[in-house]
């Protein structure tokens, strides 16, 4: 059976000041110096390929007519050296200016300043802001089932923080303890609303599940904290196409979750893109970006699991409409070295098809990408 991993998503979190602090200008990762040891300096005029991303997600707002890029930052990118929050921002998908850092890690919260924080997304509900980010605390251990990993578990879950505009600061909003269960290790929360009630979908990681899963907790009108105990949606397994190329070994099974987010199609089908890795020949594998579809339309399912939408070491993408009309997908690619990759995408009512590679936003396409040593 194929084993599967999570490789460097970063794990340098970021983290906000007790205070929230006004955006403050940063600038592109070089590709041959991911980790600078000073904070980035702003930048006009940058393309994507110049900005290195991972878990990219982007915000449409409509009042001043600007395209947001989220992205995160390991604690030397800012000047509070903590992980936070970067934004980058276009009136046209194509030249940008950034990074402004929106988001730190603040004191006296369970999380750990100088850890990186992964796959932060932004929402407009009710008229703020809101911010999904993941963080995580290493000196506070959870305890792991007997998995064939060496990984070790500690706190990890998505936060909430709230600001009044896309460009920040953003506020955490609970400090004490995660949202999620203090010994659930959850990443890549996303915002979901069905019936006017809020939730959070997000990942429940492979390293603790050994066979990862997607799940929901119901929050609080205000996004607070939750209102109620979690409910389980599917699990990476249930993936046909990942058993199809599963690779026969003595080792564990392992399955990932990754970068949820719902989207409701033009004939009312709710669908689900997340991601997860398949295996490729000579001892790869390769992210993939997929989708899901609920057969009852509510966000219970249950789900059905549907052919990948792009492959060659790509995923945790987002869907969004640009300012002329264009349903439009961003993906990262590849897993290293990672640019936000944009593709035109078409909604067939019960599923998506591609049509097309968007070279003028996302630059030349790369060419055929092997993915990870599998370890």
């Amino acid at each position: 059976m194929k084993r599967m991993k999570i490789v460097g998503l970063c794990v340098v979190l970021l983290a906000p000041l007790a205070a929230a602090v006004p955006a403050r200008a940063a600038a592109p990762m070089p590709s041959a110096n991911p980790d600078p040891t000073e904070p980035l300096k702003l930048q006009s005029g940058l393309h994507l390929t110049d900005i290195q991303v991972h878990d990219p997600w982007i915000l449409v707002d409509k009042a001043t007519h600007t395209y947001f890029l989220y992205t995160s930052a390991s604690a030397p990118m800012t000047v509070e050296h903590r992980g936070g929050t970067l934004m980058y921002k276009s009136p046209d998908l194509i030249t940008w200016q950034g990074p402004y850092t929106v988001f730190v890690c603040p004191d006296g919260s369970w999380a750990d300043p100088p850890q990186r924080a992964w796959a932060p997304e932004v929402h407009l509900y009710k008229g703020r802001y809101y911010l999904f980010t993941t963080l995580h605390n290493p000196d506070r251990p959870i305890p792991k089932r007997n998995l064939d990993t060496p990984r070790k578990l500690f706190m990890r879950s998505t936060i909430i923080a709230v600001a009044d505009s896309p460009e920040g600061p953003f506020k955490m909003m609970k400090l004490d303890a995660p949202i999620t269960p203090e010994n659930f290790t959850v990443l890549d929360g996303t915002l979901f609303v069905e019936k006017g009630r809020p939730w959070m979908v997000y990942a429940h990681e492979w390293g603790q599940k050994g066979d990862g899963t997607m799940e929901a907790l119901p929050l609080k009108d205000d996004l607070s904290a939750a209102d109620g105990p979690p409910i389980h949606l599917f699990k990476a397994s249930d993936a046909p196409w990942i058993n199809e190329r599963a690779v026969p070994d003595t080792r564990l099974a392992n399955y990932v979750t990754d970068g949820p987010e719902l989207f409701r199609t033009k004939t009312g089908q709710l669908l689900m893109l997340w991601s997860s890795y398949e295996s490729m020949p000579g001892n790869y594998e390769s992210y993939v970006e997929t989708v899901a579809r609920s057969k009852s339309g509510e966000l219970k399912g249950p789900w059905v699991q549907l052919p990948p939408l792009v492959r060659n070491d790509s995923g945790h993408g987002m869907l969004f409409h640009s300012f002329d009309g264009k349903l439009l997908l961003v993906v990262l690619q590849p897993f290293q070295d990672s640019r936000s990759k944009i593709y035109e995408v078409e909604d067939m009512g019960n599923r998506l098809r591609i049509v097309k590679y968007r070279a003028d936003l996302s630059g030349p396409p790369l060419g055929p990408q092997k993915g990870r040593v599998r370890n």
